[in-house]
């Protein structure tokens, strides 16, 4: 059984942020295109990596996962006489949208994702972005 908690390396009590920045760690780590020499394990972990930050991401799909478990993120383990057990299936997208979607379409190894936070660098100021835009781009 696999424990998302345990894919993000975050407690069960983890904040959406702390998911948040778990899977960009995790997601640039085992990327598949930095992980030549052993691709076929950083596909099988970036896999992983993604269905763990798309269940605990989501409030409601963490919610079933919290109650049910694995069975629940399946569709198993959650009918009863009130419930439909069709409403907790969850269908994981390829790791790559993930990564595309988290990134904002952006490739995070060409340009430097971690510059200056408060967006006090020359490139920012000569470009016309504010504070507010970089911050704002980092909260995706």
């Amino acid at each position: 059984m696999v424990d998302y908690y345990e894919v993000l390396a975050v407690p069960r009590q983890a904040s959406a942020l702390a998911i948040k920045k778990a899977y960009r760690k995790l997601a640039l780590k085992w990327h598949p295109d930095k992980n030549p020499e052993n691709k076929e394990e950083a596909e099988k972990t970036v896999k992983q990596v993604a269905e763990a930050y798309e269940v605990l991401s989501d409030s409601k799909k963490r919610g079933v996962y919290d109650r049910y478990g694995e069975a629940g993120a399946n569709g198993g383990g959650c009918s009863g006489p009130f419930e439909d057990p069709f409403e907790y299936v969850f269908a994981f997208r390829d790791p790559a949208d993930v990564f595309r979607e988290f990134f904002g379409g952006r490739d995070p190894f060409s340009f430097d994702f971690f510059g200056d936070p408060l967006g006090n660098t020359l490139i920012n100021s000569l470009s016309g972005k504010t504070r507010e835009d970089t911050v704002n781009l980092i909260q995706r």
